[in-house]
């Protein structure tokens, strides 16, 4: 498929232009329908919510909040009054807003201004819900609102359509991301063109995903959180396995062989890494299926459909990429060192190999002191509260956080999470009553009834997201209402957090152990042991608390949180475990596939173990390192999208990344894989006969391991000549297995001769280059008598396919 990628490439380009702009322009026709679906069946706030829809049902638009606060005197003076009422009067005769409720309306607008009657508020409601209100529109009400500020009276305002006008422009924490990782590329690479090859995949994947999600939703459920997060991991997985096979590429063709050959080497070995580390990430997605929460099933079919699309980016587009750049895909400097010193020697070299080779050295050093700082790091994950973010948590600055606050001040902390007892039988009075005389109750009060129901709002003394709030909740659900004999259930927003967090909490334990399962499974199929994936399924959890850990310190405890902008320390969203989960557990396994999948590419060649992890770890450590980097780059830049969710997500991910690569990968699996020695690679005898075969390796090399322990040697001879029939001295000839094992490497003679060893009958690959020679590349059938077979270099650089 390479090799056909590779010489199509026009047309698998035009292909992939016409899928990205066909689905665009389909998508942006159809527009988007999505859905926040958010239920907890079988929950107290569900009850309460149902019987809340049937009794009154709910209006079509959201509620927003001004907030005026006077520093002297009180809102009810003339010179706050001339400014405030007119900007209110403005407002509601806007079109899209249906209702403005002021506190000087009467009787009833006097609950709407504080005891020392400082601060006061009014209620604007709009005709649509919070993501269909006109953008244009949230800023005149913000503008107008705010124009009646003067010295001594300030005006703020609070809601979810008011958020809409504080996040940053769309698309910026992407942006960002994506220069911050041509940035790590370019540094790597030192070739523009071999740097845009990543980010090019990327695009074509991430873009193709999100117009195919775009389109579902018509369809089905899918959550507006579905494209932030499928963007998140899509530019990630994206540059990560473009990065992967390009430097495959590019250590391919520095070693002698020629663009086509090695293009194809590099998909035939780490494009079959790229298959399955996609597949392992679809599967952890999909393990969010078992929490039986349904509005995360659109989640999962946006990100794992941004996921296949970058795979098939990069399996496809990728060569066809390739075919284009030829050998441009190395820097000008590595093209001139190529030509004048001939191809490089096999095997890693500088900081990577004799960091590899000290990891060997001393395992249990290595070991222990990344065991120390994992657990240390892992340490605040006892403390682990989960909740929900709301305005308090916003940064200081924003006019959301300032609202929250006065209403906070003038209301008690309770009021921006009043909690509903909804009432369908029963003595209401008693539970009024009840209700009231508990403790951590600053206000309850109960609503006309409507249809048999009751709605009784109550104001907790404590903040949504504090313990006591919680407490009270289970007082009123155990305690009060029972006790009132009344047929009641305790709802509204803190209370659906807090439901969500219990449920959530519950299931947790089912969703891990179902992802840690499947994967072991795989990578037990796919490295023919049962010690590998064990000690990837511990790494998985380790990596796990310890970015947790983090994840507590900051958004929790408040570490840092002001150095980053990200607003007040409160609970982390209950929604995150699951999401953090899945999306950890597919990246950290596809990091463990490219390491040990080139570690038992060795093994299967040399049964040595500790080779096959030094040369493993030497020989990927560098571009693991540089694919956390990028991804570490990408998820920080979405603590710029605005969204509390995705900063938490972005900042959580990028700990688990950079842990996982930097002290995981590099450190304790190759130390924990040279304690353990040849145990790496057990699997008894008769589950080996009963497992399925699935090699991340190409097929070629181990056919070509047995045909050497089949013994057979023999010989290819030759001369190197160029296009006049002079002999070339100094060419290096490399033979290769199919899969790109080298096997042998030798120079010519003045006279041009040469030969080289073949350990046994089969198809291998002959790669010739000479300084001022473009590289040439050959498959030669050998069978048990010796071949001849004559090589002819040309000046230049000659395209290999023609």
């Amino acid at each position: 498929m390479a090799r056909w990628c590779y010489r199509h490439r026009l047309v698998v380009l035009l292909l992939w232009v016409g899928a990205l702009f066909g689905l665009g322009f389909t998508a942006s026709t159809a527009g988007t329908d999505y859905a926040n679906v958010f239920s907890l069946p079988n929950t107290d706030s569900k009850r309460a919510y149902d019987l809340m829809e049937k009794a009154f049902p709910e209006s079509a638009g959201d509620t927003d909040t001004v907030v005026w606060k006077v520093d002297e005197g009180t809102v009810k003076d003339q010179s706050v009054r001339s400014r405030i009422e007119p900007a209110l009067e403005k407002i509601g005769a806007m079109k899209g807003v249906g209702d403005v409720t002021s506190p000087y309306a009467g009787d009833q607008g006097a609950a709407q201004i504080s005891e020392n009657g400082r601060i006061a508020y009014a209620q604007v409601t709009f005709g649509e819900q919070a993501n269909a209100v006109p953008k244009e529109l949230v800023q005149d009400v913000v503008d107008t609102a705010q124009a009646a500020e003067r010295d001594g009276l300030q005006v703020d305002l609070g809601g979810q359509a008011i958020t809409r006008v504080q996040e940053p422009p769309a698309g910026l924490a992407e942006m960002v991301g994506i220069l911050a990782a041509a940035v790590v590329l370019f540094l790597a690479f030192g070739s523009l063109f071999a740097m845009l090859l990543p980010i090019g995949i990327a695009v074509f994947g991430v873009g193709t995903g999100l117009f195919s999600t775009q389109l579902i939703s018509h369809v089905t459920d899918v959550p507006d959180l579905a494209p932030l997060l499928a963007t998140l991991i899509g530019l990630g997985v994206g540059i990560d396995y473009a990065l992967f096979i390009v430097t495959r590429h590019r250590r391919g063709i520095q070693r002698g062989m020629a663009p086509e050959e090695s293009a194809v080497t590099a998909l035939n070995t780490s494009g079959r890494a790229v298959l399955f580390a996609g597949g392992t990430v679809c599967i952890a997605l999909a393990g969010m299926l078992v929490t039986n929460l349904r509005f995360l099933d659109g989640v999962v079919i946006g990100t794992s459909l941004t996921v296949v699309f970058s795979v098939l980016a990069a399996v496809t587009l990728l060569p066809a990429l390739l075919g284009f750049l030829g050998p441009r895909v190395l820097s000008r400097r590595q093209r001139r060192a190529l030509a004048a010193k001939g191809p490089e020697p096999e095997g890693a070299s500088g900081l990577a190999e004799r960091w590899s080779a000290g990891v060997q050295k001393r395992p249990r050093s290595v070991a222990v002191m990344a065991l120390i700082v994992m657990a240390v790091l892992a340490l605040p994950v006892l403390s682990l509260r989960l909740g929900a973010t709301d305005q308090g948590n916003d940064d200081a600055s924003t006019t959301t956080r300032k609202a929250y606050d006065h209403l906070a001040e003038g209301f008690g902390p309770g009021f921006n999470g009043p909690l509903q007892v909804v009432s369908s039988g029963g003595d209401t009075d008693a539970l009024v009553r009840g209700i009231r005389a508990a403790d951590g109750v600053a206000q309850a009060t109960a609503l006309p009834p409507a249809q048999g129901v009751t709605v009784i709002q109550v104001v907790p003394t404590t903040s949504p997201q504090s313990e006591e709030t919680d407490r009270l909740i289970d007082t009123l659900r155990d305690q009060v209402i029972p006790d009132a004999g009344a047929e009641a259930h305790v709802g509204g927003v803190t209370a659906v957090s807090k439901d969500f967090s219990t449920i959530t909490g519950d299931r947790l334990p089912y969703f891990v152990a179902t992802i840690i399962g499947l994967g072991f499974l795989l990578l037990m199929v796919a490295f023919r042991s049962l010690v590998v994936p064990l000690t990837a399924a511990l790494m998985n959890l380790i990596a796990a608390a310890a970015s947790f850990g983090v994840l507590v310190a900051i958004f929790q405890w408040g570490w840092g949180l002001e150095l980053l902008g990200l607003g007040k320390e409160g609970p982390i969203n209950a929604f995150l475990p699951v999401i953090m989960l899945s999306l950890l557990f597919g990246l950290s396994m596809d990091y463990q596939v490219f390491l040990v999948s080139r570690m038992h590419e060795e093994w299967v060649h040399t049964k040595d173990n500790a080779r096959a992890v030094r040369v493993g770890l030497a020989e990927t450590s560098r571009v693991i390192n540089s694919a956390a980097l990028i991804m570490v780059c990408v998820f920080m830049a979405f603590v710029l999208s605005g969204d509390a969710g995705a900063a938490m997500a972005g900042v959580g991910l990028a700990a688990a990344v950079a842990l996982d690569a930097f002290i995981l990968r590099t450190a304790l699996v190759p130390a924990a894989m040279h304690l353990l020695g040849k145990s790496n690679w057990w699997l008894p005898a008769g589950l080996e006969k009963r497992l399925p075969h699935l090699a991340v390796e190409p097929a070629e090399d181990a056919e070509s391991v047995e045909q050497i322990s089949a013994g057979g040697a023999s010989v290819v001879h030759g001369f190197v000549r160029d296009a006049e029939g002079a002999p070339v001295d100094g060419a290096v000839l490399t033979l290769l297995t199919k899969g790109g094992r080298q096997l042998d490497r030798v120079t010519s003679l003045a006279d041009g001769s040469y030969i080289v060893s073949v350990p046994a009958p089969g198809t291998y690959l002959l790669a010739a280059a000479a300084p001022s020679y473009a590289a040439r590349a050959r498959h030669v059938v050998v069978t048990d008598e010796p071949l001849v077979h004559d090589v002819e270099l040309r000046e230049g650089e000659v395209d290999a396919v023609n």
